[in-house]
């Protein structure tokens, strides 16, 4: 699994999930950081197998509408805090990885629920 998370997730998922043994990047740490247009995020990641992971809407959009990124974490938990986040992340992340392994796939990530889409 190969996550790569967009400007408004916390550093903090990444290095959770680099402690999970799981490569993860941010994306202020490649390209042009934070400049990086949602295009250019959704082209490397599926270039280079990574899930995007973000609180965007537009990922979502672009992911059903033009089929990338083609692998997509969506977080619809709006200003929860970085804690909560990491939560979710550290109880959820070994069904993410074994989704995301499939191929094409949409995780959305709700205050009640985690829905799939293949």
């Amino acid at each position: 699994m190969k996550i790569l998370c967009d400007v408004h997730i916390t550093y903090k998922v990444v290095k959770l999930l680099i402690d999970k043994g799981i490569e993860a990047v941010h994306i202020n740490q490649i390209l042009d950081k934070w400049f990086t247009k949602d295009h250019e995020i959704s082209y490397y990641a599926d270039l280079h197998d990574y899930t995007v992971v973000s609180k965007d809407a537009d990922f979502k959009d672009s992911h059903l509408l033009r089929n990338t990124p083609k692998k997509l974490i969506k977080i619809n938990l709006g200003n929860i805090s970085n804690k909560e986040l990491l939560v979710i992340f550290d109880a959820h992340w070994q069904s993410f990885e074994k989704i995301t392994e499939q191929g094409k796939c949409l995780i959305e990530v709700n205050a009640d629920s985690i829905t799939v889409l293949l």
